[in-house]
């Protein structure tokens, strides 16, 4: 399953690092963050819940990039 959140990130660089986050978070497939957008693509596993997987990775997001929001 693919959905897309809009994002607040201020930088290039820190979409990057919100972006490598994303990744490394259990139950994401594959996650594209558009910086011009302000967009991010995540695609998720089979059978995860896109809801609990998605307050992971805004976790894991804050904690390379405090002031960055998602908005679910």
């Amino acid at each position: 399953m693919k959905k897309s959140y809009k994002i607040d990130v201020d930088c290039a660089n820190c979409a990057n690092k919100m972006e490598d986050a994303a990744k490394r978070t259990p139950g994401v497939k594959d996650v594209v963050v558009n910086f011009m957008l302000l967009k991010m693509n995540v695609e998720f596993e089979d059978g995860e819940n896109p809801k609990d997987v998605m307050q992971e990775v805004l976790k894991n997001c804050k904690k390379v990039e405090s002031d960055c929001e998602i908005f679910l």
